[in-house]
């Protein structure tokens, strides 16, 4: 099975590992820095109308800082201020060096963590940071925080738990994960379509990117596995 993380630069397992994009992981909401800066706290933090714990956002470290148990970054993706990330460490299993050197100032990462909030001011508290394979990583977050923030379910003053179009579990796609999708579907064969040609069909999006999306199609029940682990076919195809 692939390596959804791509590079990792450190993860603390706080439960999430194989929870998927579900239900309960859409509360990991793809956001813009601006997004989190602007959030609303109450009874819990608000973002574009709805209620969040734990987002990811994707952007370039402008600083980072060791210190004993963890490190403060700085990360921007230009849609406003920069916001702080802290990232704590074993430290009798990690070299802040080396993850320094992963993380410096001018990479560009994907943070996935918990919104933190004090006197104001947002932060994340990450439990993964990974540096981008491919900058069109960006664009497809974006797209991702497009669809994301254009979802009916989970609204703040609205019905909780019980998302619109609940008979059609494609509408709770990513856009990317839509779009890889429809690829798979479109092929009739046996052996189904091999992941080289899903990469052709879609050569604007990186190949981790497809990797990730065909994860989570199977996870889904969307998506099988037929000849081997590069060939994929779609349960509406068959």
């Amino acid at each position: 099975m692939w390596d959804n993380e791509g590079h990792k630069l450190s993860q603390h397992n706080a439960g999430e590992k194989g929870a998927g994009i579900t239900r309960a992981s859409l509360q990991i909401l793809p956001c813009t820095v601006s997004q989190l800066l602007s959030s609303t706290k109450g009874d819990s933090y608000v973002v574009g109308g709805r209620e969040v714990s734990q987002a990811s956002i994707v952007g370039v470290i402008r600083r980072s800082q060791p210190f004993e148990n963890y490190i403060q970054y700085r990360v921007d993706d230009m849609t406003g201020p920069p916001v702080d990330v802290t990232l704590w460490v074993n430290t009798e299993a990690a070299d802040p060096s080396l993850l320094c050197g992963k993380g410096s100032p001018g990479t560009y990462v994907k943070v996935v963590g918990t919104l933190r909030g004090s006197e104001g001011q947002r932060s994340l508290t990450a439990y993964n940071i990974r540096c981008l394979e491919d900058l069109n990583e960006i664009t497809s977050h974006m797209l991702e925080v497009v669809q994301a923030h254009m979802l009916p379910s989970e609204r703040v003053g609205g019905s909780p738990g019980k998302p619109v179009n609940d008979k059609h579990p494609s509408s709770r796609l990513s856009t990317i994960q839509t779009e890889v999708l429809h690829v798979v579907s479109k092929c009739c064969g046996h052996e189904g379509i091999s992941l080289d040609d899903i990469k052709t069909k879609l050569d604007y999006l990186s190949l981790p990117t497809i990797r990730r999306s065909l994860e989570f199609l199977m996870k889904g029940g969307n998506v099988f596995t037929t000849i081997d682990e590069q060939h994929f076919k779609s349960i509406e195809s068959g």
